[in-house]
């Protein structure tokens, strides 16, 4: 049975969802990173930023092994 600490950390995998669930947010071109659109790179910058967060909830949760 998982604790009331580790339901939290399983919170930080929401964050994704929030981050790019709503396209108005980031459906702007400007600030350009390196020749591509912000609405590119804001996107891409949530690749390494999603995994840690599932690698940082995957070691906040006790595993029964």
């Amino acid at each position: 049975m998982k604790t009331r600490t580790q339901n939290r950390w399983l919170w930080l995998l929401v964050l994704p969802y929030v981050g790019l669930l709503w396209v108005p947010f980031y459906n702007v071109h400007d600030p350009v990173l390196l020749g591509f659109p912000f609405f590119y790179w804001y996107q891409l910058a949530w690749v390494p930023i999603t995994s840690l967060l599932i690698w940082l909830a995957y070691r906040g949760v006790k595993h029964e092994d």
